[in-house]
Protein backbone atom coordinates (compact mmCIF):
# COMPACT_ATOMS: atom_id res chain seq x y z
CA UNK A 1 0.00 0.00 0.00
CA UNK A 2 1.80 2.91 -1.30
CA UNK A 3 -0.32 5.38 1.28
CA UNK A 4 0.72 3.48 4.21
CA UNK A 5 2.74 5.74 7.15
CA UNK A 6 6.00 4.70 8.11
CA UNK A 7 6.15 4.52 11.45
CA UNK A 8 9.68 5.26 13.24
CA UNK A 9 10.27 3.71 17.01
CA UNK A 10 12.44 5.31 19.32
CA UNK A 11 13.23 3.83 23.11
CA UNK A 12 15.82 4.61 25.57
CA UNK A 13 15.81 4.88 29.51
CA UNK A 14 13.99 7.65 31.67
CA UNK A 15 16.45 10.39 30.83
CA UNK A 16 18.28 9.57 27.43
CA UNK A 17 17.12 12.19 25.57
CA UNK A 18 14.83 10.25 23.20
CA UNK A 19 12.43 13.02 23.36
CA UNK A 20 14.34 15.37 22.10
CA UNK A 21 15.57 13.04 19.33
CA UNK A 22 12.18 12.52 18.73
CA UNK A 23 11.71 16.21 17.97
CA UNK A 24 14.52 17.11 16.27
CA UNK A 25 13.62 14.28 13.67
CA UNK A 26 10.29 16.10 13.34
CA UNK A 27 11.23 19.14 12.41
CA UNK A 28 14.07 17.96 10.07
CA UNK A 29 11.42 16.19 8.30
CA UNK A 30 8.81 18.97 7.99
CA UNK A 31 11.24 21.40 6.63
CA UNK A 32 11.58 18.83 3.78
CA UNK A 33 7.49 18.99 3.15
CA UNK A 34 7.60 15.33 4.41
CA UNK A 35 3.96 15.00 6.84
CA UNK A 36 5.54 13.82 9.89
CA UNK A 37 3.09 13.18 13.06
CA UNK A 38 4.73 13.08 17.02
CA UNK A 39 3.20 10.37 18.74
CA UNK A 40 4.18 9.93 23.12
CA UNK A 41 4.13 7.02 24.90
CA UNK A 42 3.94 8.64 28.06
CA UNK A 43 0.38 10.03 26.63
CA UNK A 44 -0.73 6.48 26.60
CA UNK A 45 -0.65 5.65 30.61
CA UNK A 46 -3.64 4.24 31.81
CA UNK A 47 -6.39 6.27 33.87
CA UNK A 48 -5.43 6.54 37.29
CA UNK A 49 -8.19 4.09 39.07
CA UNK A 50 -7.05 1.38 36.30
CA UNK A 51 -3.52 1.86 37.21
CA UNK A 52 -4.08 1.37 40.50
CA UNK A 53 -6.33 -1.74 40.49
CA UNK A 54 -3.54 -3.10 38.67
CA UNK A 55 -1.41 -2.61 41.14
CA UNK A 56 -3.73 -3.90 44.04
CA UNK A 57 -2.97 -1.38 46.35
CA UNK A 58 0.45 -1.84 46.16
CA UNK A 59 2.64 1.86 45.30
CA UNK A 60 2.29 1.89 41.76
CA UNK A 61 5.24 1.38 39.35
CA UNK A 62 5.12 3.87 36.44
CA UNK A 63 7.50 2.28 34.18
CA UNK A 64 5.95 -1.11 34.36
CA UNK A 65 4.04 -2.22 31.28
CA UNK A 66 0.84 -2.47 34.01
CA UNK A 67 0.77 1.26 34.33
CA UNK A 68 0.03 1.66 30.21
CA UNK A 69 -2.99 1.57 28.26
CA UNK A 70 -1.25 -1.35 25.79
CA UNK A 71 -4.67 -2.41 24.32
CA UNK A 72 -5.54 1.54 23.13
CA UNK A 73 -1.91 2.23 21.51
CA UNK A 74 -1.51 -0.94 19.63
CA UNK A 75 -5.17 -0.47 18.37
CA UNK A 76 -3.92 3.69 17.56
CA UNK A 77 -0.74 2.23 15.88
CA UNK A 78 -2.85 -0.42 13.85
CA UNK A 79 -5.36 2.54 12.78
CA UNK A 80 -2.45 4.59 11.61
CA UNK A 81 -1.03 1.89 9.86
CA UNK A 82 -3.83 1.79 7.94
CA UNK A 83 -3.79 5.96 7.41
CA UNK A 84 -6.27 6.54 9.93
CA UNK A 85 -6.71 9.62 12.08
CA UNK A 86 -6.29 8.96 15.79
CA UNK A 87 -7.55 10.69 19.12
CA UNK A 88 -4.30 10.63 21.26
CA UNK A 89 -5.17 10.54 25.16
CA UNK A 90 -4.47 13.86 27.04
CA UNK A 91 -2.74 13.20 30.51
CA UNK A 92 -1.66 15.76 32.94
CA UNK A 93 1.29 14.14 34.90
CA UNK A 94 0.81 16.54 38.03
CA UNK A 95 -2.54 14.64 38.14
CA UNK A 96 -1.18 11.52 37.36
CA UNK A 97 -4.21 10.93 35.59
CA UNK A 98 -5.71 11.01 32.09
CA UNK A 99 -7.67 14.15 31.53
CA UNK A 100 -9.47 13.58 28.12
CA UNK A 101 -8.74 13.80 24.24
CA UNK A 102 -6.96 15.35 21.31
CA UNK A 103 -8.60 16.59 18.07
CA UNK A 104 -8.27 13.99 16.06
CA UNK A 105 -4.74 13.71 14.19
CA UNK A 106 -4.14 11.71 10.69
CA UNK A 107 -0.96 10.15 10.79
CA UNK A 108 0.54 11.92 7.47
CA UNK A 109 3.45 10.15 5.59
CA UNK A 110 6.03 9.48 9.26
CA UNK A 111 4.59 8.75 12.51
CA UNK A 112 8.08 9.52 14.78
CA UNK A 113 7.07 7.43 18.03
CA UNK A 114 8.85 7.55 21.09
CA UNK A 115 8.69 5.64 24.79
CA UNK A 116 10.75 3.59 27.41
CA UNK A 117 8.63 0.35 26.53
CA UNK A 118 8.00 -0.15 22.38
CA UNK A 119 10.65 -2.56 21.40
CA UNK A 120 9.64 -4.40 25.19
CA UNK A 121 6.47 -5.48 23.94
CA UNK A 122 5.50 -7.34 21.07
CA UNK A 123 1.87 -5.98 20.38
CA UNK A 124 3.98 -2.52 19.55
CA UNK A 125 7.09 -3.40 18.54
CA UNK A 126 5.95 -5.51 15.17
CA UNK A 127 4.06 -2.67 13.96
CA UNK A 128 7.24 -0.38 13.58
CA UNK A 129 9.27 -0.32 10.62
CA UNK A 130 12.59 1.44 11.88
CA UNK A 131 13.20 0.69 15.36
CA UNK A 132 15.95 3.35 16.88
CA UNK A 133 17.40 2.98 20.63
CA UNK A 134 19.35 5.78 21.99
CA UNK A 135 21.50 4.92 24.01
CA UNK A 136 22.91 7.65 27.14
CA UNK A 137 25.47 6.71 30.41
CA UNK A 138 23.42 5.95 33.14
CA UNK A 139 24.40 9.03 35.38
CA UNK A 140 23.21 11.47 32.72
CA UNK A 141 19.89 10.39 32.44
CA UNK A 142 19.57 10.14 36.33
CA UNK A 143 20.61 14.30 36.05
CA UNK A 144 18.43 14.53 33.53
CA UNK A 145 15.25 13.56 35.29
CA UNK A 146 15.71 15.18 38.17
CA UNK A 147 15.93 17.93 36.56
CA UNK A 148 12.67 17.23 34.57
CA UNK A 149 10.72 16.37 37.25
CA UNK A 150 11.78 18.92 39.83
CA UNK A 151 11.71 21.84 37.68
CA UNK A 152 8.59 20.98 35.00
CA UNK A 153 6.39 18.69 37.07
CA UNK A 154 7.04 20.26 40.83
CA UNK A 155 8.46 17.30 42.47
CA UNK A 156 10.99 16.63 45.04
CA UNK A 157 14.59 15.77 44.94
CA UNK A 158 13.88 13.13 47.49
CA UNK A 159 10.80 11.69 45.18
CA UNK A 160 12.61 11.71 42.30
CA UNK A 161 15.51 9.94 43.76
CA UNK A 162 12.84 7.22 45.63
CA UNK A 163 11.10 6.84 42.19
CA UNK A 164 14.57 6.08 40.62
CA UNK A 165 16.04 3.73 42.72
CA UNK A 166 12.64 1.83 43.62
CA UNK A 167 11.11 1.47 39.93
CA UNK A 168 12.71 3.35 37.01
CA UNK A 169 16.75 1.70 37.07
CA UNK A 170 14.84 -2.04 37.96
CA UNK A 171 12.25 -1.46 35.06
CA UNK A 172 15.56 0.06 32.77
CA UNK A 173 17.19 -3.45 33.91
CA UNK A 174 13.96 -5.58 33.28
CA UNK A 175 12.10 -4.15 30.13
CA UNK A 176 14.45 -1.23 28.64
CA UNK A 177 17.99 -2.55 28.71
CA UNK A 178 17.92 -5.88 27.24
CA UNK A 179 15.07 -4.20 24.42
CA UNK A 180 18.03 -2.85 22.55
CA UNK A 181 18.57 -6.09 20.93
CA UNK A 182 15.37 -5.62 18.61
CA UNK A 183 16.93 -1.49 17.54
CA UNK A 184 18.14 -1.05 14.04
CA UNK A 185 19.97 1.29 14.64
CA UNK A 186 21.37 2.43 18.23
CA UNK A 187 22.29 6.09 18.74
CA UNK A 188 25.28 7.02 21.51
CA UNK A 189 24.18 10.27 23.52
CA UNK A 190 21.25 11.42 21.69
CA UNK A 191 20.29 14.31 19.81
CA UNK A 192 24.00 15.53 19.96
CA UNK A 193 25.14 13.03 17.93
CA UNK A 194 24.10 14.56 14.64
CA UNK A 195 26.05 11.91 12.08
CA UNK A 196 23.48 9.38 13.53
CA UNK A 197 20.36 11.83 12.99
CA UNK A 198 21.88 12.72 9.62
CA UNK A 199 21.75 8.68 8.47
CA UNK A 200 18.27 8.45 9.68
CA UNK A 201 16.71 11.09 7.99
CA UNK A 202 18.39 10.28 4.92
CA UNK A 203 17.04 6.53 5.32
CA UNK A 204 13.52 7.86 6.13
CA UNK A 205 13.18 10.01 3.55
CA UNK A 206 14.46 7.67 0.77
CA UNK A 207 11.74 5.25 2.11
CA UNK A 208 9.15 7.75 1.66
CA UNK A 209 10.78 8.92 -2.47
CA UNK A 210 10.23 5.22 -2.80
CA UNK A 211 7.03 4.41 -1.80
CA UNK A 212 5.34 7.75 -3.30
CA UNK A 213 8.02 9.69 -5.89
CA UNK A 214 8.07 12.67 -3.84
CA UNK A 215 7.44 14.06 -0.40
CA UNK A 216 3.79 15.68 -0.20
CA UNK A 217 3.21 18.83 2.08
Amino acid sequence: MADRPMLVGIVGGSGSGKTSVAAELVKRLRKKSVATMLLDMDAYYAPLEVVKGRFGGRPVNWDHPHAFDLELMAAHLSALHRGESIRKPRYDFTLSDRTGWEDPVPPGQVVILEGLLLFALPELRDQLDVKIFVDTDADIRILRRIRRDTHERGRSLESVMDQYENSVRPMHLEFVEPSKRWADLIVPTGVENRTALDVIIHHICSRVLNQEGAPRV
